[in-house]
């Protein structure tokens, strides 16, 4: 295994794309991950719950390597993100994978279309192109005609649409989704994940889905659960 091999472009059941093995993390007194492993699949959606506070979401930021680990091992394609330098950790956040989160997170300054079009500018695409690949991907979440509101403007599922199309406008190998319709009602939040799904099982895009919710979990391949810090397989009571 090496640090800076590319990651292989055709998909191999056996190997998995994202691979966590024995993650501790410690948030100052408090130990959130302890000895986690989880694998997740080319094309796969996995979800992972837990109770409030179990550490789904320190799990979910290790392997999309927005905070390092204490311990372990996080590993993609062939690569050691947890030994990545963060310039290349940017890079692979830019262009392999996207994320989610429950409020959005939407720069409330800029319109819908320049929310999605962020990162395929931060990609070096000319404002032109970027805004036109945005428009295409919210009509794809069936927000279009909505280009011009900002964040404000919109409602929470209109809002959390918009979040999907900057999370899938690059093409990622990978979505993490953190309870991206804990802030929904019922409604809404159906319209969100059959659009996350709908799109996934499209672009053969992997999804990493944190949540609590049962039936957003339903709409996974396969579940897991987080407790006492570490991940088990659903149905394991001891």
């Amino acid at each position: 295994m090496t640090d800076s091999s590319e990651i292989p472009e055709s998909p191999d059941s056996t190997v998995p794309l994202l691979a966590a093995r024995g993650l501790a993390k410690a948030h100052g007194p408090t130990r959130a991950l302890h000895g986690a492993s989880v694998e997740l699949h080319h094309g796969e959606i996995l979800a992972v719950t837990g109770a409030s506070g179990s550490g789904k979401s320190t799990l979910l930021h290790c392997l999309a390597g927005i905070v390092r680990p204490d311990e372990g091992s996080v590993v993609y394609g062939d690569v050691r993100l947890d030994r990545l330098p963060e310039k290349r950790l940017s890079e692979l956040r830019r262009t392999d994978f996207g994320v989610v989160f429950q409020f959005g997170q939407l720069i409330p300054e800029l319109t819908a279309v320049d929310n999605v079009a962020l990162p395929l500018l931060l990609a070096g695409a000319s404002r032109g192109e970027a805004r036109a690949r945005a428009g295409e991907w919210l009509e794809r979440f069936g927000v279009l005609g909505q280009e011009e509101l900002r964040p404000g403007e919109m409602s929470g599922g209109q809002a959390q649409r918009v979040s999907l199309a900057r999370a899938l406008v690059t093409g990622p190998k990978v979505v993490f989704a953190d309870e991206p319709t804990g802030a929904l009602d019922s409604l809404a939040g159906e319209q969100v994940m059959s659009a996350l799904v709908h799109t996934a099982r499209e672009s053969g895009t992997a999804v990493l889905l944190i949540t609590h919710d049962a039936q957003v979990a339903a709409y996974a391949d396969r579940e897991v659960q987080l407790r006492d810090g570490a991940v088990v397989p659903l149905g394991v009571t001891a």
